[in-house]
C-alpha cells in the first residue's frame, strides 16, 4: 500500500477552504440567464411593466427567430409571461417579468456581484 502524502490540516486552516468552497463560482451560473440575449430580456423587463415583442426587437437589436426563440426558453421556465392581443387586426405580443423570473434574476445578479468580489480581492 502507497504511504500518502496529505498533512494534516488543522480546523483552522480549514476553515477559509470551506469558505472558499461555499463562494460562487463561475460553474453555478444560472446559465437560462446568463446567455447575452435573454439576459437581456430579463433585465429590460426588470425595470418595465411589460414590453411588446416588436420594442424587445427594436431594443435588443436582434431579429424577429432569435428574440423569439430565446423569449420561450424564458417562457418555459416561468421567468417571463407572454400575452397575445390584437390591436385591430395586428398582432401584439406582450411579455412581462414573472416573480420567479425576478427572483432568478436578483440571485444572478447576487452571484455575479460575488464573482467580482472575488477576483478584485485577488
Amino acid at each position: 500500500m502507497a504511504k500518502s502524502n496529505t498533512a494534516r490540516i488543522t480546523r483552522a486552516e480549514a476553515q477559509p477552504a470551506a469558505r472558499a468552497k461555499a463562494q460562487s463560482t463561475p460553474a453555478d451560473l444560472d446559465r437560462l440567464i446568463h446567455e447575452r440575449v435573454r439576459l437581456a430580456i430579463v433585465s429590460a423587463l426588470a425595470v418595465r411593466d411589460s414590453l411588446t415583442f416588436n420594442e424587445l426587437k427594436a431594443l435588443l437589436k436582434t431579429s424577429d427567430g432569435n428574440l423569439s426563440v430565446h423569449a420561450r426558453k424564458l417562457e418555459d421556465a416561468e421567468y417571463i409571461t407572454c400575452d397575445k392581443s390584437f390591436a385591430g387586426r395586428v398582432p401584439k405580443t406582450e411579455y412581462r417579468l414573472t416573480a420567479l423570473g425576478r427572483r432568478a434574476l436578483e440571485r444572478y445578479l447576487d452571484h455575479m456581484e460575488a464573482l467580482i468580489r472575488v477576483t478584485r480581492a485577488r
